[in-house]
């Protein structure tokens, strides 16, 4: 079998309510804690990792969330928590964490050369929504009959709703509409997801998700 595809012994533990927790703890860290300047160390602002070699903050943005807002940490772990647990179960532990990790790793990665091409060094990036998208792509392909009550009221199936937002996405970055939100992060999760689905279960998403 190719080492690339080689599936993990499957375990079920409950990662996604341990990422819950991790993020939370880094939430409550940075005001309890202000002297250690979390911010700065743990979001990923492409000067510093140029300057300094602190290359953990394309890994350490995804535990940080805006502190004058607590909407985006709650948001971010809502999705976490309704998509994540499903994806987790039919993945197991080990192969959803590696996801989780690397699409958002990767899409920190790629967000970062966006920002040093486009001379926002120093902007701060931080936030879950990059590995969000991705366990949300991973949730519309493996249950693509499943339907999602947006808001809790619009009930949509889980490819339209995933595909639906990615088409605002891709309008916000097009126009520049959307605010102070990482919209290239929130992509790069979602198309990194969809390769991971390629390389590593040689399935295609949008196969599944038409199913």
């Amino acid at each position: 079998m190719n080492i690339i595809r080689r599936p993990f012994r499957y375990s079920y533990n409950n990662v996604v309510f341990v990422l819950i927790g991790l993020n939370v703890l880094v939430y409550v860290a940075m005001f309890l804690f202000n002297d250690l300047n979390l911010i700065p160390r743990l979001s990923m602002i492409p000067l510093v990792v140029i300057r300094r070699g602190w290359i953990w903050q394309f890994v350490t943005y995804m535990f940080v969330h805006d502190p004058r807002s607590i909407s985006h940490l709650l948001f971010n772990m809502l999705a976490l928590f309704i998509f994540g647990r499903q994806v987790e179960w039919k993945m197991g532990s080990r192969e959803f964490l590696l996801y989780y990790l690397a699409t958002g790793a990767l899409a920190g990665i790629f967000s970062f050369a966006v920002y040093v091409f486009t001379g926002l060094v120093w902007v701060s990036l931080m936030g879950a929504s990059g590995a969000v998208f991705a366990v949300q792509l991973a949730f519309a392909a493996f249950f693509p009959r499943s339907v999602v009550y947006l808001w809790g009221i619009l009930p949509l199936k889980a490819p339209v709703m995933v595909l639906g937002f990615t088409a605002l996405e891709v309008f916000f970055l097009m126009t520049g509409r959307g605010g102070n939100v990482a919209h290239t992060t929130h992509l790069a999760g979602f198309a990194f997801g969809w390769i991971y689905f390629m390389i590593r279960f040689g399935l295609n998403p949008w196969r599944e998700m038409r199913r």
